[in-house]
């Protein structure tokens, strides 16, 4: 292995230049140009915007209804289920609690990847 020394000064340089592209990267990439419909959404956010409780979401899991992933604990379901959901009338709510869901999602992964690259 070979080891590369450079100066203090050039290292901070090179790290500023880094995180300059990546603030770049992230402020202009497209958040239109992924689909809403595969975006993962967890129960929190689903309960909160669609005003459904916690219990019918894992009512409709326990009865099979509703297809979900569990990561670390915590559940998670696509907008396209969520959409099926609505279609089916399993779920009352209406459309605008739904596009509600969707707008806040964006803003919140759009944050997260602000401070990311601000890290």
């Amino acid at each position: 292995m070979d080891v590369i020394t450079i100066e203090s000064q050039a290292y901070k340089d090179l790290v500023a230049k880094i995180n300059s592209i990546a603030k770049f990267v992230v402020e202009h990439q497209s958040t239109d140009a992924t689909d809403p419909d595969e975006e993962w959404v967890d129960s929190y956010e689903v309960c909160t915007f669609l005003a459904i409780s916690e219990r019918t979401l894992q009512r409709l899991r326990s009865q099979g209804k509703i297809s979900y992933s569990l990561i670390s604990g915590k559940t998670y379901y696509t907008i396209a289920e969520i959409k099926r959901m609505l279609n089916e009338k399993r779920i009352r709510s209406n459309e605008e609690a739904l596009q509600n869901l969707i707008n806040n999602h964006q803003q919140y992964v759009q944050q997260r990847r602000i401070a990311k690259a601000n890290k």
